[in-house]
């Protein structure tokens, strides 16, 4: 990797692998558009298992979590999950 792609990857954080898995769970519902793609799909079945997995590692991480970590997540989680009900409807 050259060092101008270095230097733009940003630091690895809790907070970006969360961000990171939200945004997959916004393409998946049809919330945000696919940023390869640029085409907007519901694919329920993966928005499931992104807000899943997000809500695993709140489990696991519970203990180890500062407050700024544990509100972006639960936000998250309650914004991903509210919008999960409303497209099975």
């Amino acid at each position: 990797m050259s060092e101008s792609a270095k230097s733009c990857m940003p630091v690895p954080t809790f907070s970006t692998l969360v961000l990171s898995l939200a945004s997959a769970a916004m393409v998946q519902l049809g919330e945000a558009p696919d940023p390869a793609s640029g085409a907007s799909g519901v694919d329920i079945d993966m928005a499931k298992h992104s807000i899943d997995t997000l809500s695993m590692l709140r489990e696991k991480t519970e203990k180890g979590l500062d407050a700024d970590e544990k509100q972006l997540l639960d936000g998250l989680l309650y914004e991903l999950r509210m919008k999960f009900v409303l497209r099975k409807k």
